[in-house]
């Protein structure tokens, strides 16, 4: 019988993670850096890490790295790009970096179709920062800031990001995936991958949102939250490809239409 031996990936460090218990940015980390070895992208990549959990990224991945004011990820990234176009440069953001303090970067980065990739971390709210009502925040969710439950009268609904971006123009790329299960994480590692290609061939921008959970924040064990992820995160954020130019059918329009997972 074949056996498969799991090695420790070449683009991350040997740090070990600050991250809470049952936090999935250590798993989104290691998709990282094991599409990049696999490409065979690391000698070339440059990452940006902006204000939020991951601003120590830099600590765990064993690549060019720069940091990024809050919310300027996707600026910082266009100009790496742009002044060494034959690097593979990507975004590693959360939800209250992105979708709040960031969301003019990101979509006007996404409308110009930037040569980029960004990785999108969503678990609801501010991670770093004490567990506030964030963009992404669900309709009813608790949080420090919304103690009574998110109210969508006085705090609006829910930003989707990425049925958001898949609707212009510039995006060559846009998937959502989530990290509640073994098959689940195996689909969001594919979707990194496919954004990273689609940046290697020139296509333009591309972006993976990934629904991770919070234990600590949420008031949760990580068994507890895994499944919130599963149940309530997904009915609000459903999973799959949003848009995919390279595989568009002939004739088809530029819209954002989920195609499935």
């Amino acid at each position: 019988m074949k056996r498969t031996a799991f090695t420790f990936p070449r683009s991350l460090t040997s740090a070990r993670f600050h991250y809470c218990p049952g936090c999935g940015h250590g798993i989104a980390h290691r998709l990282l850096a094991e599409t990049i070895d696999e490409l065979g992208l690391r000698e070339r990549t440059v990452g940006v890490a902006p204000v939020g959990c991951s601003i120590l990224m830099y600590n765990y991945m064993d690549l060019d790295m720069q940091e990024a004011a809050h919310g300027r990820a996707p600026a910082v990234a266009t100009g790496i790009k742009r002044v060494l176009p034959d690097r593979i440069v990507f975004t590693y953001q959360g939800d209250g970096d992105l979708a709040s303090i960031g969301t003019a970067e990101i979509i006007h980065a996404a409308a110009r179709g930037e040569n980029i990739t960004v990785v999108f971390i969503n678990n609801t709210n501010y991670g770093m920062t004490g567990g506030q009502m964030a963009p992404t925040t669900l309709p009813g969710q608790k949080t420090t800031t919304s103690p009574f439950g998110r109210d969508v009268r006085r705090a609006g609904y829910p930003l989707r990001m990425a049925e958001l971006l898949a609707g212009l123009d510039g995006p060559a790329y846009v998937a959502r995936a989530a990290l509640y299960s073994p098959a689940e994480t195996v689909k969001a590692k594919k979707h990194i991958r496919r954004a990273f290609q689609i940046q290697e061939q020139g296509l333009g921008f591309s972006m993976v949102e990934i629904l991770s959970p919070c234990p600590n924040n949420w008031g949760m064990d990580p068994v507890e939250a895994l499944r919130w992820v599963e149940e309530r995160m997904t009915a609000c954020y459903p999973l799959g490809v949003f848009k995919d130019t390279a595989t568009r059918a002939p004739g088809g329009g530029a819209g954002g239409g989920r195609e499935g997972s």
